[in-house]
Formats: C-alpha cells, sequence, structure tokens
C-alpha cells in the first residue's frame, strides 16, 4: 500500500488537484447556463431584449455556444487559457448588461468571483491533470 501512495505522490501534485477540481467548479455554471440557454432560448430571447441588447437571437446563440464550448475547454484542460479568455469576455459583458443595478449585487460579485478563478487559469493554465498537461509531459 505504501508504493501505491508513494507512485501517486510522485505523479500527481495536490495541487493539480485542486486545479482540476477549481476548473470543474466553474465549468458547472457555464454549461448549466448554456443548457438553459438552449432548452428556453425564447424566453431568453425575450429576457435579452428586455434589458436592450441589440440582435437577441443572434448573440443568445453565441452565448451559448462560448458558454459550452468554454466550459468544455475547462473541463478538458484543452485550451483552457482560450476557453478561459472567451469566457471572461463574456462574462464581463454580462455582468455590465444584467447585474449592475442594486438588486443585483450578489450576481455581480458572485460574477466577480468566478471572474477571479477565470484569471487563475489564464494566469497558471489547467495544470497536470488536462489534456495541455498530459501533451506537455509526453513532448
Amino acid at each position: 500500500m505504501e508504493y501505491i501512495t508513494l507512485w501517486y505522490s510522485a505523479c500527481v501534485d495536490h495541487e493539480d488537484i485542486l486545479a482540476l477540481a477549481g476548473r470543474l467548479l466553474i465549468a458547472i455554471i457555464f454549461l448549466s447556463s448554456a443548457f438553459g440557454k438552449i432548452t428556453d432560448f425564447s424566453d431568453t430571447v425575450k429576457y435579452m431584449e428586455s434589458h436592450g441588447v441589440p440582435w437577441a437571437v443572434l448573440l443568445c446563440a453565441l452565448a451559448a455556444a462560448v458558454e459550452a464550448l468554454g466550459g468544455i475547454s475547462l473541463i478538458l484542460g484543452f485550451h483552457a487559457r482560450w476557453g478561459a479568455a472567451a469566457l471572461s469576455a463574456f462574462l464581463i459583458m454580462a455582468t455590465w448588461i444584467f447585474h449592475t443595478g442594486p438588486e443585483q449585487r450578489i450576481h455581480l460579485l458572485k460574477n466577480l468571483a468566478i471572474l477571479g478563478g477565470l484569471l487563475q487559469v489564464l494566469a497558471f493554465g489547467p495544470g497536470a491533470l488536462s489534456l495541455e498537461g498530459r501533451r506537455s509531459r509526453s513532448t
């Protein structure tokens, strides 16, 4: 049993496990939001239009695609920095449009916290437990 523990400790750093957990937790909210946009597209478009968003149909589809692809890139750790950058840009715009009112304070703060996690991925990458990490170890 001690051999397995030593092998595991040599192969996987705790930081890599935490990086994977962080990426998964951040991705959940974006994948869930993309699913909601896709399954309730017309109501989402109406909500966007009520906030003065032009081209709401096109931008709703684009938002769902960015959230889905960005979330998948975080989960897989494949082009995770690009995914985090796209999600960050989307999150900043969505926060500015939908969550700047005083009644939206919790959503604003939640989005700032999520943005902090995305910036961590941008700064440090996805970690070793990712497709990018596997690729860099094999070369």
